[in-house]
């Protein structure tokens, strides 16, 4: 099969290159696979490095001023898809679906698969028009989204539930002694409690809610307790934020972007994720899972999929700073047994998020979507 993915993400692009990048690795040399994304991106440069796709270099812009690129660039996709004989589009955002969309108007095109990687609504015009005229088939990474998209005008398409799935030998348990330097650098406390993130430093993935939440632990508890998260640095509103919890500032930690987050994961007791916007699953949650981390998660969309209650994490409510709070001195209570629920949230992980079963799901919702009436 011939496929073509795009994503209009410049930059690292979180957890959409992931997802494509993911996609590459398991379907490549069995497909030939083609990339559009921005020249700068982080999947593009990937795609290259590996040899896993044909790449090609799209903006995806909008507007007048770039109009000219624009139209260049949709006659670049047109030529792709016409001279290649593309056999399947999966596109990954609004911005590169209404530009697939536009630049094979006209065209007898192959079929689109839209995957829906967000929580935004769907009840827009441009969504409309990208469901009567460029979609035929729908991924949902979890059930909430499919819920999502069934309200819209997306019902009319066929929706396929397919859960990200993660590399299992590259997000595995680490060797003792690994991520202990990192560890070091933030506390040296051997009663310490460290909860760590790779999912960013956005504010809707709710790192704050964690800090306001520790600010609030007993005076017996507080101060052993700290969190790290891997992402952008923050900006000075959020440190202004972080600054504002007094003492607590000096356990609220910050690595940048990693090329590798494994260290990270590697030196926490749990992971966490408590999003309140625009998450569906959360690939980073099923990395540290299956890297034999337990994990504390708000119930926002799709997040609480990943978890069995107080086997593998435990589910909180969203942005509620007592209960993350309560969650937060428990686990700090029960620290020694944290690595027991990681190994069972490994266990987890290797039962549902495997990059085969991923793979082969996705395959059977291309399958579908090409022999569709």
């Amino acid at each position: 099969m011939k496929i073509l993915y795009t994503n209009f993400h410049y930059g690292d692009g979180g957890g959409h290159t992931t997802y494509i990048v993911s996609l590459a690795r398991a379907l490549h040399g069995q497909h030939t696979l083609h990339v559009a994304a921005p020249a700068d991106s982080r999947l593009l440069r990937t795609m290259a490095d590996e040899g896993l796709a044909r790449t090609l270099p799209i903006a995806f812009g909008s507007g007048l001023p770039t109009l000219p690129r624009q139209l260049a660039e949709q006659r670049a996709l047109r030529r792709l898809v016409r001279d290649e004989g593309i056999d399947l589009i999966h596109v990954n955002g609004a911005r590169d679906h209404r530009f697939v969309m536009q630049g094979l108007l006209g065209m007898r095109r192959p079929p689109i698969v839209l995957t829906k990687h967000n929580s935004k609504p769907t009840d827009t015009f441009g969504n409309v028009l990208r469901a009567r005229w460029a979609t035929d088939r729908l991924i949902a990474v979890s059930a909430d989204t499919k819920r999502l998209l069934e309200q819209g005008p997306y019902r009319r398409c066929p929706i396929d539930v397919v859960r990200n799935g993660v590399d299992l030998e590259r997000y595995s348990p680490q060797p003792a002694g690994t991520g202990s330097a990192l560890r070091q650098q933030w506390t040296q406390d051997p009663q310490a409690l460290v909860l760590v993130s790779n999912a960013g430093t956005d504010d809707y993935k709710g790192w704050i809610d964690l800090a306001q939440a520790i600010a609030r632990l007993p005076d017996a508890v507080r101060p052993h307790v700290h969190m790290a998260v891997a992402g952008h640095l923050p900006s000075a509103q959020q440190r202004e934020q972080v600054q504002a919890l007094g003492e607590v500032a000096a356990q609220v930690h910050f690595t940048g972007l990693l090329a590798d987050t494994r260290v990270l994961i590697a030196a926490g007791d749990a992971g966490f994720v408590l999003s309140h916007d625009v998450e569906t699953i959360s690939f980073a949650c099923r990395e540290m899972m299956a890297s034999a981390k337990p994990m504390l998660v708000s119930d926002y969309a799709g997040l609480p999929e990943n978890i069995e209650q107080g086997v593998d994490g435990w589910v909180v409510a969203t942005r509620d700073i007592d209960a993350i709070a309560a969650q937060v001195q428990a686990l700090y209570a029960q620290r020694d047994a944290l690595p027991e629920h990681g190994r069972a949230a490994r266990r987890h992980a290797q039962r549902e998020f495997g990059l085969q079963t991923f793979a082969d799901a996705t395959l059977a919702s291309y399958h579908a979507a090409l022999t569709s009436p």
